[in-house]
């Protein structure tokens, strides 16, 4: 029973993070003003429209920010505790638990979205550099906004760009952060992926 349990918890683990990297890539792909003629955000786009659009007739976007996607996110976020609190405790947190831990969980998707973009940002710029591909190029636009301020503090040294090395160190404090709140919060360990 053991062996069923841990791939049910996989499984729960997978297709939330899956579904919750979806909202919240639509939601930075707009903040981002990414080329929305792109053909993976075409896809994005597409994907998502069944949950997002009826939500944008109720809620209107804060600025730049998609609240929709936002919304769609936390919902999944949120579900996922749910089962996995029901699965793995066969209980259930209180619903200010579970608005807490789906941000943190939010908070900590974002993290791993940016650290793994950035990877690949950096890894596209010694492969393919200035290649036209949709992947790279969404990629530079997702990551540009973060990396930007980071250059200005450490600007590119004989071609190297150092940049990166800070905003690494800068998601991994956050991440501690994180993790530290997601415990000061009762949050039981392994109820979102990364904490």
């Amino acid at each position: 029973m053991g062996a069923i349990n841990d791939i049910t918890v996989l499984l729960i683990n997978s297709v939330v993070s899956l579904a919750l990297m979806l909202f919240l890539l639509r939601m930075l792909l707009q903040l981002a003003r990414a080329d929305f003629y792109n053909p993976i955000c075409q896809t994005i786009v597409k994907v998502s429209n069944p949950a997002v659009l009826p939500l944008r007739r109720f809620i209107p976007p804060m600025g730049r920010i998609d609240s929709s996607s936002l919304l769609v996110a936390y919902a999944i976020q949120a579900i996922g505790i749910v089962l996995l609190c029901k699965l793995l405790f066969n209980a259930l947190p209180n619903p200010a638990q579970i608005l807490l831990w789906s941000a943190i969980g939010i908070a900590s998707a974002l993290l791993s979205l940016y650290f793994f973009a950035i990877i690949g940002s950096i890894i596209l710029s010694w492969v393919a550099q200035g290649s036209h591909n949709p992947g790279a190029q969404l990629l530079q636009q997702l990551t540009e906004p973060v990396m930007a301020p980071f250059r200005k503090l450490i600007p590119p040294l004989g071609g190297l760009d150092l940049s990166p090395i800070l905003v690494f160190l800068s998601i991994n404090v956050l991440e501690v952060l994180l993790r530290h709140a997601a415990a000061s919060a009762g949050m039981p360990r392994g109820l979102v992926l990364g904490l």
